[in-house]
């Protein structure tokens, strides 16, 4: 029986599906520290166990997005902040070559806020 997380990838069409997997595999292969979760029905990326990331799919354009968390003190131009006050999202059209230089300087930045934050 496949885990809710792994029902996630499959249920989408291939074109989405083939994106989301590759973006599951660069995004958990970035940082040996970051580890994947089933939260609030869907995939979450944490950074030594705090909130990193997780994936959507975006309702009006029908494009995966990589939600960041903290992504509102990220400042990059690709980044989408729409009504969201903490996170920004990343779409990331499907049927195109993903842009992995805008989402490693994203995910770099990103990690770097994690990095610089007290411990709990």
């Amino acid at each position: 029986m496949l885990r809710p997380i792994d029902e996630f990838f499959l249920e989408h069409d291939e074109d989405t599906n083939s994106c989301l997997q590759f973006l599951r595999e660069h995004i958990l292969s970035f940082d040996e520290n970051i580890t994947e979760a089933w939260k609030y029905q869907l995939p979450f990326y944490y950074y030594k166990k705090k909130p990193f990331c997780y994936f959507w799919i975006h309702k009006k354009y029908k494009q995966p997005y990589i939600g960041i968390e903290n992504g509102g003190l990220l400042d990059h131009p690709q980044l989408l902040r729409e009504n969201r006050v903490k996170m920004k999202i990343l779409l990331v059209d499907q049927t195109k070559d993903i842009d992995l230089e805008a989402i490693d300087t994203i995910l770099k930045d990103s990690l770097s806020l994690h990095k610089d934050s007290p411990a709990k």
